[in-house]
């Protein structure tokens, strides 16, 4: 049977396989570079793994290679649209930010992504960069003798620190909401769910399809 944008039972396409793809090896990717960060700052972590030195290496390496799905992901249209629609902020994703700060009751508006996830895209986009500068300069004692590496080892503990606090935050709402892993993990969602959580989006697909 043919899927509908008004038809609340059905499914909708929300994310192609490559995006899925982006998704997940960032994911991992990420979660490596933080275990193996783990591993070197928490000294019982340290001593159960012991190989400092491989740890070290795989920290390093995982956190250079957080770009490349990103980057790898660009040939892919879907992906590059959806990157697009991230990078805007709607008039409804303002009213979106003003009802969650009001704790305001029922449904928000909100495109293919609400303001909370183009906010949470966009801080992430920016701390990567700074871990991966700081990172480096780290790495390459005395590239740059003007910032003392004292002061890249502060920042890069703060951000990653911070990234922590956001990720599990974004984990969190995802374990809340089970239709949200589902379209993550198979590319589809139910038009019910669309229509209550992302309602301009579901307009938008009946536009184009009309």
């Amino acid at each position: 049977m043919t899927s509908t944008a008004g038809s609340t039972g059905r499914e909708l396409p929300r994310f192609s396989r490559t995006q899925r793809l982006v998704h997940r090896a960032t994911a991992g990717l990420m979660l490596l570079c933080a275990g193996a960060a783990a591993c070197l700052y928490f000294a019982p972590l340290a001593q159960l793994v012991g190989r400092r030195h491989l740890v070290v290496v795989v920290h390093e390496w995982s956190g250079l290679l957080l770009p490349a799905p990103v980057l790898l992901g660009l040939a892919s249209r879907a992906f590059r649209a959806d990157l697009r629609r991230l990078n805007r902020l709607a008039p409804y994703d303002r009213q979106w930010l003003r009802a969650v700060r009001g704790r305001t009751p029922g449904p928000r508006p909100a495109g293919k992504f609400n303001a909370g996830q183009k906010v949470y895209a966009g801080w992430i986009a920016g701390a990567v960069p700074v871990m991966t500068f700081t990172g480096l300069l780290m790495w390459f004692t005395g590239a740059l003798p003007s910032i003392p590496r004292s002061n890249a080892i502060f920042v890069h503990d703060v951000t990653a620190l911070a990234i922590a606090v956001v990720v599990l935050g974004h984990v969190r709402l995802a374990y809340l909401d089970p239709q949200a892993r589902r379209g993550m993990r198979t590319g589809s969602v139910t038009t019910a769910w669309a229509t209550k959580n992302h309602p301009q989006w579901v307009e938008e697909r009946r536009d184009d399809s009309s």
